[in-house]
């Protein structure tokens, strides 16, 4: 058993930013690779980034690139996201998850609650 509990949403202007955590508990954190996907208005849950359980490789949404960072401190049992230059169309519930595997195999095991993040034009 993983328990995910995600912090750091609000509101934020257009072009503000926000860092997002997620503090894991239970099996070992960094047997995992982590990562976060997000649910806007009317759809569907789609895909943000991931990164390795080791934190050495990372990977983006195109609709990020360039915009957001995902890091992870396996000391301290936590994955962040950095979002910077924050778009009206980024407004969401963000989700922070594991995967059974490699990322690339886009298999989530554990969410959390997810945290509201919008943005105000």
């Amino acid at each position: 058993q993983v328990q995910l509990v995600e912090s750091g949403g609000g509101l934020v202007q257009a072009g503000g930013s926000l860092r997002l955590s997620c503090a894991a508990s239970g099996r070992t954190f960094s047997n995992y690779d982590m990562g976060w996907y997000r649910q806007g208005p009317g759809k569907e849950r789609e895909f943000v980034a991931a990164i390795r359980w080791s934190g050495g490789s990372t990977y983006y949404a195109d609709s990020v690139k360039g915009r957001f960072t995902i890091s992870r401190d396996n000391a301290k049992n936590t994955v962040s996201l950095q979002m910077n230059s924050l778009k009206p169309e980024d407004t969401a519930i963000y989700y922070c998850n594991t995967y059974r595997g490699p990322y690339s195999r886009r298999d989530p095991g554990y969410w959390g609650q997810g945290t509201q993040v919008t943005v105000s034009s």
